[in-house]
């Protein structure tokens, strides 16, 4: 244990970001190495790891973003990345890295957050964290007549729609003002880059990004990036096909003049949240997918 030391924030570390990015791989099944060549690590995603002959064995990530609820924003700071090299699990590591982030950012932030997979959920509410279950909201959609639309599917592989993608995520809106998160364009493009490179397209005529699937008779929506408020009836009539009977907005939607309904969410992994300054975290909403770590 003497030969294990601390490290944080050393993503120009060639030799750590390395070792950082197969443990993710071998515990997540993803990397960070492109992620990173590609300019989009940025200094709000900080690893905090414990680091044994220069290979990291053991991280607690945090992502510095903010949320805005009702209108209002708040400083937040969501927690991912979290895990434990097979061979040096149950020696307190976590628990010690987590200890670290709460110390260093508790008195600054109004709320620290994570997402848990159900294997651990005995371990997050040991440091004051609850239990905040999800809603996801759908609504009922049909499109029923022809519509022009100049719908262009964007392709990570080519350098000017990446550079045409962060750009204009960095100067978006918020998706709802009831709530959503500021300040992740780095997670966006991890999304864009590992879940749906197949899947993002622009609407000239809205000057909108749309990141959605079809699956069935169901339009999943997972994210609207738009620099203007949006006609949201507009968007679903260009990106919905006739077979189209349901929409789901992986985000909570704040749309006029649109009848949308909410059920409790069941996903894979559950919402944790620490609160502070008297701040409550509000109750039935969905974290946008999009900037989920």
């Amino acid at each position: 244990m003497n030969q294990i030391r601390f490290e944080r924030d050393y993503k120009y570390n060639n030799t750590l970001r390395k070792s950082y990015s197969e443990l993710s791989n071998l515990t997540f099944g993803i990397e960070f190495e492109e992620y990173y060549q590609m300019g989009y690590w940025s200094d709000r995603y900080l690893p905090f790891s414990y680091v044994y002959q220069d290979k990291v064995i053991a991280n607690v990530s945090v992502n510095l973003l903010d949320f805005i609820i009702e209108g209002k924003k708040k400083k937040a700071l969501q927690i991912g990345t979290v895990m434990t090299h097979p061979d040096f699990r149950k020696r307190g590591l976590s628990t010690n890295l987590m200890n670290k982030v709460l110390a260093e950012y508790s008195d600054a932030y109004d709320f620290i957050y994570l997402f848990a997979n159900k294997d651990v959920l005995d371990f997050y509410p040991k440091f004051g964290f609850e239990i905040f279950n999800e809603h996801i909201f759908f609504m009922n959609f049909s499109r029923n007549k022809k519509q022009n639309t100049t719908l262009r599917k964007l392709d990570l592989k080519n350098l000017r729609d990446r550079k045409f993608i962060y750009e204009f995520v960095s100067t978006r809106i918020p998706v709802s003002n009831v709530f959503s998160n500021l300040n992740t364009v780095g997670i966006f493009m991890f999304y864009c880059l590992n879940v749906f490179p197949q899947d993002i397209y622009y609407l000239s005529e809205e000057d909108v990004i749309v990141i959605f699937k079809q699956e069935q008779k169901t339009l999943h929506l997972y994210d609207i990036v738009s620099k203007k408020e949006i006609e949201i009836e507009t968007i679903l009539m260009k990106i919905s096909d006739f077979s189209t009977e349901k929409v789901i907005f992986h985000y909570t939607p704040a749309y006029k003049n649109i009848q949308i309904e909410s059920t409790p969410f069941i996903g894979n992994e559950v919402l944790f949240v620490k609160a502070f300054k008297n701040n409550s975290f509000p109750l039935n909403v969905k974290h946008p997918l999009m900037s989920q770590a």
